[in-house]
C-alpha cells in the first residue's frame, strides 16, 4: 500500500472531539477508549511506542549520541 493510500485510510478512521473543558475532554477520552476492542487498544499502544522510539532515535542522532533507546 502506498503512503498516500495509507494516509487516506488513516484520515477516514480518525476520530476527534472538541470539549468545553478538561472534565468533558476526560469523559470523552474515557468513553472513546472503553469502546475500543482490546486489540485496538493494544495496536494503539504499540504504535505510540514505535513513535516514541523513533523520536528518541532522532533526538540521539541530532545530539550526536548514537546510543539507541530501548
Amino acid at each position: 500500500m502506498e503512503i498516500s493510500q495509507r494516509a487516506k485510510d488513516r484520515r477516514r478512521r480518525m476520530v476527534a472531539n472538541r470539549a468545553d473543558g478538561f472534565k468533558a475532554a476526560e469523559d470523552w477520552d474515557l468513553d472513546f477508549w472503553q469502546n475500543q476492542t482490546p486489540q485496538q487498544r493494544l495496536s494503539a499502544l504499540v504504535a505510540i511506542r514505535k513513535d516514541v522510539l523513533k523520536a528518541l532515535r532522532a533526538r540521539n542522532k541530532q545530539d550526536g549520541n548514537p546510543k539507541e533507546e530501548s
